[in-house]
């Protein structure tokens, strides 16, 4: 990289001025925008707690249905594909219509999907009603990431706090789901955070206004302007990335409990294996904290590289282990894939002006969720063929692509940041 001026805003400290969104207090007062961050914050954790109930409770319907584990859990890919698939919709109507009643619908509909799954009478019905879960589940990320971004001005440390909040989603869906099968009943484990979702969709309507007049006042100008050839590379890469990190991160979180199931040494319970599934994707909510402060210290695009080098160590380490040290190896490659979820949006949120950040995040939410289907029958087909010491070593080859690919991103940044440096005004 040439140039004093770029090298000094990759190692600037203050990493939220990555962002062109206008001061927050421009549009929120204070306590409206902090609550309006607290709703997103919940909303997080609650997508992700309610895409991983039946990952969880497949285990025990094994016996309940008679059928194999492979094959019950290749019904949760309706799901999936619908929460990639949607997200491009939900992101366009999030920014042509209103970001907080898309929001809205995804409260009410999350939650009535739930009482539809837990009242399912054939497995029929309950994939009709997991599909229409991943319809309403995937406004979150393209619309919430976008009024999280505005609303914070994309502060390193607000975004890290949200990552862990969807961190302790899916962390506290095992152990939950797998309690309350064990304890109660496997219906009762989609019921209980249905009257969580339309209780507070219900509190969220309430206190939050309708935002449909703002849609036009919104920046339409990124922070550093790029040409045609410039962004189709930059936001290849950044689909790439989204694409392998969503495979990665959907075949760890879907098949963790089973993993810990057939990992561990000795026999153990449900709830057990949930609670160990719980306690490894915890890891995951230190790490994003971790990597909020250190994005203030470190530049963006180094920091890229280090969490998606520890990925790939992670993942090839669980490959080959066993007992303890599989469960550390699977801590590392759980804290390495959401830790690189906090950099990867203060970069891209550099490059986007909030009028169409909502379709631009709906885009790369596509991409990384629609590989969570691909990542279902990834875990069906090859735990049948050679357990999942074969599917972790599959899974090991994607995160190396994704590290590769994080190299090419950031030599592209420094050379797009060095270039925009050298035509601003001398200081």
């Amino acid at each position: 990289m040439v140039g004093l001026p770029a090298r000094r805003f990759l190692k600037t400290p203050q990493m939220s001025r990555m962002t062109p969104t206008s001061s927050p207090t421009a549009q929120f007062t204070e306590t409206a925008r902090l609550r309006e961050i607290s709703f997103l914050n919940l909303a997080h954790g609650l997508d992700h707690f309610v895409l991983l109930i039946y990952p969880t409770v497949v285990i025990g319907l094994e016996l309940i249905y008679n059928r194999p584990y492979s094959e019950l859990i290749a019904l949760s890919s309706t799901t999936f594909v619908a929460f990639g698939v949607f997200a491009l919709p939900s992101g366009w109507l999030a920014d042509r219509w209103s970001r907080r009643n898309m929001m809205a619908a995804f409260y009410f509909g999350c939650g009535v999907s739930l009482i539809a799954i837990a009242l399912a009478p054939n497995l029929l019905v309950l994939s009709i009603a997991m599909f229409m879960l991943g319809v309403f589940a995937a406004i979150y990320h393209p619309v919430g990431m976008a009024m999280l971004i505005e609303a914070s001005g994309a502060n390193g440390r607000t975004l890290a706090f949200n990552g862990v909040c969807g961190n302790l989603g899916v962390s506290l869906a095992a152990g939950i789901s797998g309690a309350l099968a064990y304890w109660v009943h496997w219906r009762a484990a989609f019921f209980l955070p249905a009257l969580v979702l339309l209780g507070s969709g219900a509190v969220y309507v309430r206190l939050t206004p309708d935002d449909r007049h703002h849609a036009r006042k919104r920046v339409s100008k990124a922070a550093v302007p790029l040409t045609a050839k410039v962004m189709a590379m930059l936001f290849g890469l950044f689909l790439f990335i989204a694409f392998s990190a969503g495979l990665v991160f959907n075949v760890l979180t879907i098949a963790l409990p089973k993993i810990v199931d057939e990992g561990m040494t000795k026999d153990v319970s449900l709830v057990t294996i949930g609670s160990i599934a719980t306690l490894v994707l915890v890891c995951g909510a230190i790490a994003q904290l971790a990597v909020g402060r250190l994005v203030e210290k470190i530049s963006a695009p180094n920091l890229f590289i280090a969490v998606t080098a520890f990925g790939f160590a992670g993942n090839l380490w669980a490959t080959y282990a066993t007992g303890i040290p599989l469960m550390i190896a699977l801590a590392i490659a759980v804290a390495a894939i959401y830790g690189q979820v906090t950099v990867n949006d203060i970069i891209l949120a550099r490059y986007t002006a909030d009028a169409w950040r909502g379709r631009v995040y709906a885009v790369r939410y596509f991409t990384l969720f629609i590989s969570a289907g691909i990542a279902i029958a990834m875990i069906a087909l090859l735990h049948k063929s050679g357990g999942f010491s074969l599917v972790l070593g599959a899974n090991s080859v994607v995160a190396l692509t994704m590290f590769l690919a994080t190299l090419g991103l950031v030599s592209l940044i420094f050379s797009i940041e060095s270039r925009h440096a050298a035509s601003q005004p001398a200081e």
